[in-house]
């Protein structure tokens, strides 16, 4: 396929030409998704700061609560642990060491209303078929975030083993329920406070700025595949006509 434009001849190669409008078509697409991310982001981070001007709220005032309210609430109580459900959160890396964030069920004052803790990062033994073996409080000052969008992608089996501690791959709210007897939450508060365990927890990994960045980039390199296709498809003009000496 050949035609011209402003006086260049251009000749496509028609195999050449849709995969060009496919990566084309891709690396748009991609840049686009970063916008969104970018826009997600910057909704996030201000519904956690409008959260955070109200001030902490106690477990009562957080389960008592819709649902749809509670996300970047911050909590101030104290709360008791449901023995002896230990769950490990798997494959949490904190400054290049491997190992677990604690996952426990508390209630405040009422055993029949459980929620989820992350109480933060313990370090792994070197024997992977070794579970570590949490001391947990019976009591816990809590002071914590609550987060109901936790997201994850979840890759095969998500418990394992059949007593406690029990490894885990992903926070599984229907899941951890049919382990309990009662009513759980389908809320989890990281807990701030350091103690045995080490806070990790960021509420925003990538800011907007950064996604906005790699928006750029992707379109970036949208249109240098478009540039580098319409220069090779460029013919060089021939010299017609006789030149004189």
């Amino acid at each position: 396929m050949q035609f011209e434009l402003f006086g260049h001849k251009f000749i496509i190669n028609r195999i050449w030409l849709i995969i060009t409008l496919a990566a084309f078509a891709i690396l748009i697409k991609l840049s686009y998704w970063q916008l969104q991310r970018a826009t997600e982001k910057s909704t996030q981070l201000q519904q956690l700061a409008e959260q955070l001007q109200q001030g902490p709220v106690t477990g009562k005032g957080l389960l008592s609560a819709p649902l749809s309210e509670v996300d970047g609430l911050v909590i101030q109580d104290q709360a008791y642990w449901l023995p002896p459900y230990i769950w490990l959160l798997d494959n949490k890396i904190l400054d290049g060491r491997v190992g677990y964030d604690v996952i426990i069920p508390v209630h405040f004052n009422d055993p029949r209303q459980l929620v989820l803790v992350n109480l933060g990062w313990m370090l792994a033994p070197s024997n992977r078929q070794q579970l570590p073996v949490p001391e947990i409080p019976a009591v816990l000052a809590l002071d914590g975030l609550v987060r109901t969008q936790l997201g994850g992608v979840l890759l095969g089996q998500n418990l394992e083993g059949s007593q406690y501690p029990m490894r885990m791959q992903q926070v599984d709210f229907v899941a951890l329920q049919q382990q309990l007897a009662v009513p759980l939450y389908p809320a989890l508060i990281y807990q701030q406070q350091k103690s045995a365990f080490i806070p990790h927890y960021q509420p925003v990994v990538l800011p907007p700025e950064k996604h906005r960045g790699y928006a750029l980039q992707w379109f970036g390199l949208a249109l240098a595949v478009l540039g580098v296709a319409i220069a090779a498809s460029l013919q060089p003009k021939r010299v017609t006509g006789e030149q004189n000496e």
